[in-house]
């Protein structure tokens, strides 16, 4: 039968002002940074603890980079590692490389060895362009893989002068900033960045990518196995830059403070930083690392009007704040994803700020974002929101995609849209088991969608548990036992029982003088959940491991459990 949401039923949810469609792309992200350049020359487009860097600054050096890099060999579809942490190389890098039509590779410069090694041997690049706290790490297995060049970046050469004198007292807090920011040296065979901005610039008729051609490799979180390289076009990645925009009426171009507290590496990041705040004008503060300390101080110099970031870091600042006596007003925006966004969170935002706060969702393979709630009074806190501009969805049996779900009825969610990815680097099988015929992406994510078109999570496929021949939402199991005073955060995964199948086991964060009484957990979990959804185990953890942006590994946790013992 038809899908019941062909109609778009969630037109009429969006604010007033925003597009049910965006036009389609007609830039690459390199003719979208040209036009910036062009547009916003002399405002500040990047900010680094205070040091500036503006618009006409910064397209002349991402021409000198793509310059030096062209000479070393460089060209259309090659792929380009970078491996950075918030600063401006790695806006400038990510720019440059797309100017020669080459490929960009984003890495976690935290990763391991052996994780980053996976990366390099799946996707092939010769040139990286690292951190220099990591070089050593690639430089480890260049040779094995055939990578020709390895870039190191010093960022602290990007600061102001008073702060790099800082940094060089010799006192210990000062040494172990500096430690946090740079090794201070490059292994041999490891080339300078600044020897990349010592050349002329491009020539103006050098090759220039089309926008079907691929920007960039993603690398998805490998929840469900070793990370997979999501290949992400300029049509994907500028079409999801313009829907952003076109979701946030009132921005004025040219004008807004944009905090890079996101990693740039991760797809979130990279979208709403580096791509749709210069695509608007924006000036990009820029944080290698999320602190509370360091947004607060940021706060009292260059005030953020829009704050992309993950509910953990609403409710640290929020908090740091008052206890600080900061300021936070003045940031209008804020859209929330990666997780489930607590209504409380909202609400002690909103009121710290005078701004909005609302809840996205996506995932890499749509560029990010797909969803969102809407800036304005019709926005519904507990709900995903409702499809972008130019997006619509399916809701179908997980087990038959072609049977379709309808409103408020349990179901997969299917996207499809401009941002929809072209499939994953090199596999054809995992590709064809997630991008369907007719360009509909599976999520993996169990919804629902009401009547008016709002999107609520229930779980995702691949982390329900089968116990005693049920299946059990581990998101609704923890919860529930968030909820009680003694826990302050929980993590549910389902082990294998010594009787088969699985069984229900819980790791949880105690609060702070609580201690475990799992008889009273358990007598607190039935008052809203079912026998069989009440956890077998429980076993306390001092903290839960989380991703770089804040969400819970339930792999991780699985792990650790199946290698300690249980508290019962």
């Amino acid at each position: 039968m038809p899908s019941v949401f062909e109609n778009r039923p969630w037109l009429d949810q969006y604010a007033p002002g925003v597009p049910h469609d965006i036009d389609p792309p007609t830039q690459t992200l390199v003719d979208m940074m040209d036009a910036s350049v062009a547009r916003f020359g002399p405002n500040a487009a990047l900010d680094f603890f205070g040091e500036t860097i503006t618009y006409t600054r910064l397209g002349e050096r991402i021409d000198r980079v793509a310059a030096s890099l062209a000479a070393r060999g460089v060209g259309h579809g090659d792929r380009v590692a970078i491996v950075l942490p918030n600063c401006p190389q790695h806006v400038i890098a990510f720019y440059a490389v797309l100017r020669l039509g080459a490929i960009v590779v984003e890495h976690n410069p935290l990763y391991t060895a052996d994780e980053l090694k996976h990366q390099f041997e799946d996707h092939g690049a010769r040139v990286a362009i690292v951190w220099d706290n990591t070089a050593e790490t690639v430089r480890g297995f260049a040779d094995e893989l055939g990578i020709t060049l390895i870039v190191g970046v010093d960022m602290t050469r990007e600061m102001p002068r008073g702060t790099r004198a800082m940094l060089r007292l010799p006192i210990a807090k000062a040494r172990s900033s500096r430690a946090a920011l740079t090794s201070g040296g490059l292994p041999a065979g490891v080339v300078a960045w600044a020897a990349l901005e010592r050349g002329a610039r491009l020539e103006a008729g050098h090759p220039r990518p089309a926008l079907d051609d691929i920007a960039a490799l993603q690398y998805t979180s490998g929840t469900t196995g070793r990370p997979k390289g999501a290949i992400l076009t300029h049509r994907n990645l500028r079409a999801n830059a313009a829907q952003g925009r076109a979701w946030v009426p009132g921005l004025a171009e040219g004008e807004e403070v944009v905090y890079a507290a996101l990693p740039m590496f991760h797809a979130y990041g990279l979208t709403l930083c580096l791509t749709f705040a210069m695509s608007i004008g924006a000036r990009l503060v820029l944080l290698p690392k999320f602190t509370v300390e360091l947004v607060l101080e940021v706060m009292r110099r260059t005030p953020a009007t829009f704050l992309p970031a993950v509910p953990p870091i609403y409710q640290r600042l929020a908090s740091g704040a008052a206890e600080k006596g900061v300021s936070l007003d003045g940031i209008r925006f804020a859209i929330s994803g990666a997780m489930s966004l607590p209504v409380s969170t909202v609400e002690t935002w909103e009121a710290a700020t005078g701004g909005l706060l609302v809840e996205g969702y996506g995932m890499t393979e749509s560029s990010p974002v797909a969803v969102g709630n809407p800036i304005g009074p019709s926005r519904r806190p507990g709900t995903v929101g409702v499809p972008f501009p130019s997006t619509t969805i399916r809701v179908v049996d997980p087990d038959d995609t072609s049977i379709d779900r309808g409103f408020d009825e349990e179901g997969e969610l299917l996207l499809h849209g401009p941002q929809v990815f072209q499939g994953y680097w090199n596999k054809p099988e995992e590709t064809a088991a997630t991008l369907l015929p007719g360009g509909w992406l599976r999520t993996g994510d169990i919804v629902t969608v009401s009547p008016d078109g709002f999107i609520t999570i229930v779980d995702r496929i691949k982390e329900l548990v089968i116990t005693g021949g049920f299946n059990v939402a581990p998101s609704e199991v923890e919860q529930v036992l968030a909820a009680h005073p003694s826990i302050e955060s929980a993590a549910v995964v389902g082990l294998e029982s010594p009787h088969g199948g699985e069984e229900l086991v819980a790791a949880v964060v105690l609060a702070e003088g609580a201690t475990l009484d799992v008889e009273a957990l358990r007598e607190h979990a039935k008052k809203s959940l079912a026998a069989y959804k009440v956890p077998r185990r429980f076993t306390v953890l001092d903290a839960l491991p989380v991703s770089l942006i804040g969400k819970v590994l339930r792999r991780e946790v699985r792990e650790q459990l199946q290698a300690g013992s249980a508290a019962r």
